[in-house]
């Protein structure tokens, strides 16, 4: 398994656009991805201009299949003007878990 944490800025008066767009893509990654095991998108409780998404993929493939699909595309493009600064992008290996 692959984790991805992608921590993203957004401009203040912009939150309602990026939520729009979040929830567009993780509707298509929901219907479309089946090696992408979760993708959550969290808005912080301290900035709420902060937003991470929570990402595992069953593998690298999963990964790459997600990254280079149409619907990431527009949602790179769908980015400009809403958010502040540059993604910050974590990559983790699973090496225990516990889940219900």
């Amino acid at each position: 398994m692959l984790t991805v944490i992608a921590t993203l800025k957004v401009k203040a008066d912009k939150t309602t656009a990026f939520e729009d767009e979040a929830r567009k893509m993780t509707a298509h990654v929901q219907a479309n991805e089946p090696g992408t095991k979760t993708y959550i998108c969290h808005r912080s409780t301290a900035d709420p201009t902060v937003y991470v998404f929570y990402e595992v993929y069953a593998d690298q493939a999963a990964f790459a299949q997600h990254g280079g699909s149409a619907a990431m595309q527009a949602f790179f493009g769908a980015m400009r003007g809403i958010v502040d600064g540059r993604p910050e992008i974590a990559m983790y290996e699973e090496i225990a878990a516990a889940t219900r």
